[in-house]
Formats: structure tokens, C-alpha cells, sequence
């Protein structure tokens, strides 16, 4: 998979832990400019900058200028594709385990 196609992927830009946190600081506030996301991390503004595109790509973040600053925001939208991918497996690992009981009952009957 090339590295364009992976940007754009929701999972693939959740998968990083920093990209997450990023995230987390964008749901807690409205908005935030760069230099406030930059001082939550061990690094500069361009590796968050760098996160921040990946982010954008994924249309997870959305941001817009503010003078001379950007201002970043949190897009939750496609993060139902992963709700959808984690309640259709849930189901999925619920409904067997509820069978492996139900035998495991049978059995002992």
C-alpha cells in the first residue's frame, strides 16, 4: 500500500498513538492552533504538522486560517467506520460466545 493511498485510510491514521492523542486534544476544544497541539508533544511543529496532514487526508481534522495562525478541528464523521467495524464484530464475538455457553450448558446436562 503506498503511502498516499495509507493517508487517506481512517484506520491507518488511527493507528498511530500520537495521531490519536491528537485527536483526543481536538475533541476536547473547539479549535487549536499549531503552536498549542505542538506543546502537548516531544516534538516540533513540523512532526505534528506531518500528523496533522495525515489526519487531514483522512478528512479527520479540518483546519483553516485564523490570520497568520491554522487553526485545526476535529471532523468525527468518518470515524464511524470504525463504530460500524467495532459493533458488527462485537456482535460477532458475542453471538459465539453465546453459543460456545449454550453447548458448554448442553454438555454438562
Amino acid at each position: 500500500m503506498d503511502e498516499q493511498h495509507e493517508a487517506r485510510d481512517v484506520y491507518a491514521a488511527v493507528a498511530d498513538p500520537t495521531r490519536r492523542k491528537l485527536l483526543r486534544l481536538l475533541a476536547e476544544a473547539d479549535e487549536l492552533p499549531l503552536h498549542e497541539l505542538t506543546m502537548h508533544f516531544e516534538m516540533g511543529r513540523t512532526a505534528n504538522s506531518k500528523h496533522l496532514a495525515i489526519l487531514t487526508a483522512a478528512d479527520l481534522v479540518r483546519h483553516r486560517k485564523a490570520g497568520r495562525e491554522t487553526r485545526y478541528r476535529l471532523n468525527a464523521e468518518p470515524l464511524r467506520e470504525i463504530e460500524d467495524w467495532v459493533t458488527f464484530h462485537t456482535a460477532f464475538w458475542n453471538q459465539g460466545s453465546a453459543k460456545l455457553s449454550q453447548l458448554l450448558k448442553e454438555e454438562e446436562e
